[in-house]
């Protein structure tokens, strides 16, 4: 009797001790804590923070914000996102686990707007996916060699199509949201994409935010499973928060 209640004991101790490494890995590793997204709200608290005042009056004269803007990865921070940044976010089912929200994100942007006239005639935009940064670094090395294959397709690039006319009378601390039409590529693959921006200017700083549906099939790329990953959506979102200075 005295062995049968000892096994009973150590086997209860160790389905508890499982239960608790089951429940750290979840904490640990894969529970569902994504970032929230970009918030313009958020944004132009930091911008508010790191504005500096502007060479016109933004009120009564267009030309103030003329001229070529440029992406300032120096304003706000990375770790708590805060700055300039741009990356994906996906649905996932893990194994064991269920349904978790995958997201990526990287400082390395790059590029340039250009406004004429109060109307936004060009922009590129660069990101580099190879400096991707999600919750998993397992995650991170898969899409090295599958699904985006960062590897051979380093980077991911917006060019402006269409010129975006700023609303009349924009001031500092006003908001606008905007439709800005363009050419998106990843993967190696160039599609048209809509994506809706909302923005803020501050002097000679502004700050954008926005999102873009993306459907995998269209870039060529097949969602990558792994030991640990059942599935990933097709349908995601590429989303992003730039800062640009004037100058």
């Amino acid at each position: 009797m005295a062995r049968s209640a000892r096994t009973i004991w150590v086997a209860a101790g160790a389905v508890v001790v499982l239960g608790v490494a089951a429940l750290a890995s979840w904490w640990f590793l894969v529970r569902d804590d994504a970032p929230p997204e970009a918030d313009i709200d958020a944004a132009g608290e930091t911008l508010d923070e790191a504005a500096t005042p502007g060479t016109g009056d933004a009120s009564s004269d267009a030309a103030a914000v003329d001229g070529t803007w440029n992406v300032d990865r120096s304003v706000g921070s990375f770790a708590d996102f805060s700055g300039t940044w741009a990356g994906y976010r996906f649905d996932e089912e893990l194994v064991g686990i269920g349904g978790n929200t995958a997201v990526g994100r990287t400082p390395d942007v790059g590029g340039t707007m250009t406004v004429a006239d109060g109307t936004v005639t060009a922009v590129d935009v660069e990101v580099d996916l190879t400096t991707l940064d999600s919750d998993s670094d397992r995650r991170d090395g898969a899409l090295r060699s599958r699904g985006l294959e960062s590897d051979r397709f380093p980077t991911a690039t917006f060019t402006l199509t269409d010129p975006v006319t700023l609303p009349a009378g924009l001031t500092d601390g006003e908001r606008a949201t905007v439709t800005a039409n363009g050419e998106l590529t990843i993967h190696g693959v160039t599609n048209e994409a809509a994506i809706e921006l909302q923005a803020e200017l501050q002097g000679d700083n502004a700050v954008v935010v926005g999102n873009a549906p993306i459907a995998l099939t269209d870039y060529g790329i097949e969602p990558p499973t792994g030991f640990s990953v059942l599935s990933i959506s097709g349908d995601g979102t590429f989303e992003f928060q730039l800062f640009f200075s004037k100058g």
